[in-house]
């Protein structure tokens, strides 16, 4: 991953200056609001995602629809402002929540600002109209998406026996499909053949799914002061991630740390799943998705390009926050 790193701290410098520009400085609490998890870091991976399908179809091309890498990353944010009012955290990024910063109401509209100019932004793009209408038309089905998985996820808030099939729907709509979105998006822009969209779409998708199966891991085993997130929410919550599906398999029953814990307590329980082989069986279940990913990409032309989307796959199911 020597080049990789490299390469996504670059995009987030773009990213960066971008947001500095259109959100940075602008009047109103309201704006305030919508620019405040922004601002706040995030390592623009879905835009990274966009720009290497973008050139991966045609090279030099991503600079042509930055502004959609950019729709991408606003996307994002809307949705984590809203999930962090459902859920009721408090911490993101390192930095207090919209709505505990400001209130509930302005969380909600500072979200729908960011969703509503995703869109302008992908219409910014230096594409065909056919392209744009069709990645406005990839954008919004994923959109809706992410909202039927964010109420799965919520309704298996009711419920011990969600099971891998279930969790895994859950996961796909709730963060595989923005991911899949990224990748489809910028193949489409770029100008692609259906096939390859379509490969990329897939691409996105699966690798998608193993982000977030990491990102479920990460709020278990890595610190707040790194992760910039409130350490063991799942757990305290009782979510129904994939560590708990197959802990409850396990015979290992998680409900009962369904409460206020102590980091000693939160290590007793990462002790019982290593022992249980809990956190090895799911590292893997994320590796064995990122490999079947990497198979849709060789309808792509070997290029360097290629070979970054295959090792951000890797990143994805190795990063520690």
């Amino acid at each position: 991953m020597s080049e990789l790193l490299p390469y996504l701290e670059s995009v987030a410098k773009e990213i960066d200056l971008m947001i500095d520009r259109y959100f940075v400085d602008r009047v109103g609490e309201l704006n305030k609001a919508s620019a405040h998890l922004l601002t706040a870091g995030g390592k623009r991976l879905r835009p990274a995602v966009v720009m290497l399908s973008a050139d991966a179809v045609k090279r030099g091309s991503s600079q042509d629809i930055i502004q959609a890498a950019l729709a991408l990353e606003l996307t994002h944010t809307f949705t984590l402002i809203h999930d962090d009012i459902m859920d009721g955290d408090t911490l993101r990024r390192g930095v207090q929540t919209v709505h505990t910063k400001w209130d509930m109401p302005t969380g909600i509209l500072a979200g729908d600002v960011l969703y509503a100019r995703a869109f302008e932004f992908i219409c910014m793009a230096k594409a065909s109209d056919t392209a744009k209408v069709r990645a406005v038309s990839m954008l919004s089905r994923a959109c809706a998406d992410i909202c039927e998985g964010q109420h799965l996820d919520m309704s298996f808030a009711k419920r011990n026996d969600v099971d891998e099939y279930e969790y895994l729907e859950m996961v796909k709509k709730k963060t595989g499909v923005l991911y899949a979105a990224a990748a489809g998006i910028g193949a489409i822009l770029a100008g692609s053949s259906p096939q390859q969209a379509k490969a990329l779409y897939l691409f996105g998708l699966n690798t998608g799914i193993a982000f977030q199966i990491q990102d479920d891991l990460i709020d278990l085993l890595t610190p707040a002061e790194k992760s910039g997130k409130d350490r063991a929410s799942d757990l305290r919550e009782g979510k129904q991630t994939l560590i708990m599906i197959k802990a409850r398999e396990k015979g290992i029953d998680l409900q009962k740390y369904k409460r206020d814990l102590t980091d000693e307590e939160i290590d007793g329980a990462i002790k019982e799943l290593n022992d249980g082989g809990i956190i090895a069986d799911v590292k893997s279940f994320a590796h064995d998705l990122v490999a079947v990913s990497n198979k849709h990409l060789s309808l792509l032309p070997p290029s360097k390009e290629r070979q970054l989307l295959m090792e951000i796959g890797e990143f994805f199911v190795t990063r520690s926050y």
